[in-house]
């Protein structure tokens, strides 16, 4: 994985390709220790007919110059239970921010 700005990333996909991805937040969690990135395929090609896209999450580690970093893959049924609540709390919110 590498950084292309601070809103950006490119992804290897199983196929070797690389994939323009964009950043919609960051955050981490105390109870696994562990930085989360969720991001989707940037570019309006992958949206569906009502502007939806498919949301990924890794666990996120930077590299020690700070230059890029490793996705890792979520592990557990039970960090994944605790990324949807958080991507719920973010989405609920920028609705509310949408409807001021």
């Amino acid at each position: 994985m590498s950084m292309i700005d601070e809103n950006q990333l490119t992804v290897v996909d199983e196929n070797g390709n690389e994939l323009l991805m964009e950043i919609l937040f960051t955050f981490d969690s105390d109870e696994y220790n562990k930085s989360y990135v969720v991001y989707y395929p940037a570019g309006a090609e992958n949206e569906d007919e009502e502007g939806n896209v498919d949301l990924h999450v890794s666990a996120y580690v930077p590299a020690a110059d700070d230059e890029g970093g490793e996705l890792i893959p979520v592990e557990t049924d039970a960090e994944w239970e605790m990324i949807e609540e958080v991507i719920n709390t973010f989405l609920a919110d920028e609705e509310e921010e949408a409807d001021e």
